[in-house]
C-alpha cells in the first residue's frame, strides 16, 4: 500500500501556485516568466514552463537551506527511496559523486575504487587529495566488456591497503550489470569502511523486485542516483540519499553548499518531486510495461542473423551479477561491423538513436518513456541492418580497455596540479599524466593524474580515435596530444 503522502508534490504545487498568483517580479531571472525570452523559444516550448523557472523565494524554498517545500520534498524521496536523508541535485550526479568523496574522504586517505569508476569520482578524488587504491572489474573478451567487480578481487586490494577507510562502487554499470553490493559493502563494513555507490543508472531499481536490489537495500552508506537517465526526471536532475549515521551529515552539507548552484533550477527540482512521486505510486507498473517490451526486444533481436542481444542467464552465468533487463546490450560484431558503424546508420537512415556504441556493441536504455511502436521501430531497422551486412565479412575483433591497476606515481590532486606539457599521444608511454582520459560514453577513466602512461593504453587510445570513438583528455590535434608531467 503507497502511504498516500506519496501522492503529495509539494515544491511543484507552490510553483505552480505561485506561477497562478502572477506577481509582478523585480527578481531574477531576468526574463520574468517569459516576457523576455526568445519569442522563437516560447513559440517552440509554450510559455508555461518559463512561469515556474524562479529564483529562490519564500514560497518556493532555497535549496541551499531547505525550510519549507524543498525540505517536504526531499522528505518524501527519503521515504520513498528507503533512506534517512535524500539531496536534491541540480548539477547532475557528477557533482553527487563529488560530494559523496570530498564528504567521506580527507587529504592522503586511501580509497578503494572500483577502476569501472565514472570520471566523477576521479574528480572528487583530485578535489579532496585522496590517494584511490583501484580494483578491476571482471572483463568479457567475447562481448569486449566489463562486467563488474568480485568479493575476490575487492578481499585483495583490501589486504594491500588494510588502512583504506572508504569503498567507491560503480553498480550498476553502464551496460546494466549489477554487482553482488551486499557481499561487497558488508566485506568492507565489517572492516569499519564507509560504502559509497555511484547507482548513476539505478534510480528505477527498489521499485520493481524483477530488477537487481538498490544501492541502499544492499547496505550502502551513501548513494547517488542519475533521475533524469532512467526515469521521468529532466536532464541534469539527480538525487544523493544517506542510510544511517555514519556519513557526517553536517559535513555533507557544507559540501553541498560549496559545490552546488546557488541559482538551482526550480524546473529541474519540480522533476525531481513529480519523478519520486511517479516512481512511488505507479513505478511497479510503468517499470513492468519497460521491462516486458525490453525483454520483447531481446527475444526478437537475438533472432537476427549476426546480432545478439545480452541476456540474465549469460551474465549470471559470468560471475555473480545480475542485469538490469531494461539494458540492451547488442553486439554487433557479427555483422563485421562495429557498434560504432551500426550507430550512424540507425542514425542517418533510420532516425534511431542509441545511448552509446563502442567497437562491437550498441547500448539501448528501454525506459516508462517508451512505446511498443519505438521498440518495433528498433528491431526493424537492425534487421534491415543485418539483411544488407556483406555475408562472410570477418567479423570485428572486441578489444578491451587496457584499464589497469595501481600505477600511480603520484597522488593525483599532486598530479593535476603540477606543470605539465603536451606530447604527441604516440610518443605518451612511459609519461606521466596531468589528466583524466576516458572514452565517453561510457567515461570510464583510462588514465588518472599521477599514473604512468602505458605502451597499451597509448595503442588502445590511437585505434580507438582512429575509429571515431569520442576520448575527452586528449586535445584535438593533429596529431592528439595527452597532457603529462614535465620531466
Amino acid at each position: 500500500m503507497v502511504p498516500e503522502r506519496q501522492f503529495r508534490t509539494p515544491l511543484f504545487d507552490a510553483l505552480v501556485a505561485l506561477a497562478e498568483a502572477r506577481k509582478v517580479s523585480f527578481h531574477t531571472p531576468g526574463h520574468k516568466s517569459g516576457k523576455g525570452i526568445s519569442t522563437r523559444f516560447r513559440q517552440f516550448v509554450g510559455p508555461k514552463i518559463f512561469t515556474i523557472d524562479l529564483t529562490t523565494l519564500d514560497e518556493v524554498d532555497c535549496l541551499q537551506k531547505p525550510v519549507g517545500v524543498i525540505k517536504e520534498a526531499q522528505e518524501l524521496a527519503a521515504e520513498a527511496y528507503g533512506a534517512d536523508h535524500s539531496f536534491f541535485l541540480v548539477n547532475g550526479t557528477t557533482v553527487g559523486n563529488q560530494a559523496m568523496i570530498l564528504a567521506t574522504a580527507k587529504p592522503g586517505d586511501q580509497v578503494l575504487v572500483a577502476r569501472n569508476a565514472h570520471k566523477s569520482i576521479l574528480a572528487g578524488i583530485v578535489l579532496s587529495g585522496a590517494i584511490p587504491r583501484f580494483f578491476l572489474p571482471e572483463l568479457d573478451p567475447e562481448l569486449g566488456i566489463a562486467w563488474n567487480v568480485t568479493g575476490s578481487a575487492l578481499s585483495t586490494v583490501m589486504e594491500l591497503y588494510p588502512q583504506a577507510k572508504i569503498l567507491c562502487l560503480t553498480s550498476p554499470n553502464y551496460y546494466g550489470v549489477a554487482a553482488d553490493l551486499s557481499t561487497l559493502i558488508a566485506k568492507a563494513k565489517a572492516q569499519g569502511m564507509l560504502a559509497l555507490v555511484d547507482e548513476a543508472h539505478g534510480p528505477h531499481l527498489r521499485f520493481h523486485p524483477d530488477l537487481p536490489p538498490s544501492a541502499l537495500e544492499s547496505g550502502a552508506d551513501i548513494c547517488v542516483q542519475s533521475t533524469h537517465k532512467i526515469v521521468g526526471g529532466m536532464t541534469q536532475a539527480s538525487m544523493l540519499h544517506i542510510k544511517g549515521d555514519r556519513v557526517d551529515l553536517g559535513r555533507l552539507r557544507g559540501v553541498l553548499y560549496l559545490l552546488q548552484s546557488t541559482s538551482p533550477s526550480y524546473i529541474l527540482m519540480a522533476s525531481l518531486d513529480l519523478a519520486r512521486m511517479q516512481m512511488a505510486t505507479e513505478g511497479r507498473k510503468l517499470l513492468g510495461k519497460a521491462i516486458e517490451l525490453a525483454e520483447g526486444a531481446r527475444a526478437r533481436i537475438n533472432r537476427i542473423e549476426g546480432l545478439y542481444c545480452l541476456e540474465a542467464g549469460l551474465v549470471e552465468r559470468a560471475g555473480p551479477y545480475r542485469l538490469d533487463v531494461t539494458k540492451l546490450t547488442i553486439s554487433t560484431k557479427a555483422l563485421g561491423l562495429s557498434g560504432f558503424q551500426v550507430s550512424a546508420i540507425l542514425n542517418a537512415e533510420f532516425g534511431v538513436q542509441v545511448e552509446m556504441a563502442d567497437l562491437g556493441n550498441l547500448l539501448v536504455i528501454v525506459s516508462i518513456g517508451d512505446r511498443k511502436d519505438d521498440l518495433d521501430r528498433l528491431v526493424s531497422a537492425l534487421t534491415c541492418i543485418a539483411t544488407r551486412a556483406e555475408k562472410g565479412a570477418p567479423p570485428i575483433k572486441p578489444l578491451i580497455p587496457p584499464i589497469q591497476g595501481d600505477r600511480l606515481i603520484l597522488p593525483p590532486r599532486e598530479a593535476y596540479f603540477a606543470p605539465y606539457e603536451y606530447v604527441e599521444v604516440g610518443e605518451a608511454a612511459g609519461r606521466v599524466s596531468s589528466e583524466v582520459v576516458t572514452l565517453y560514453p561510457p567515461g570510464i577513466p583510462l588514465l588518472v593524474p599521477g599514473e604512468e602512461v602505458s605502451p597499451e593504453v597509448v595503442d588502445y587510445l590511437l585505434f580507438m580515435t582512429s575509429q571515431g570513438a569520442r576520448v575527452d583528455g586528449v586535445r584535438d590535434s593533429e596529431p592528439p596530444c595527452l597532457r603529462v608531467l614535465r620531466d
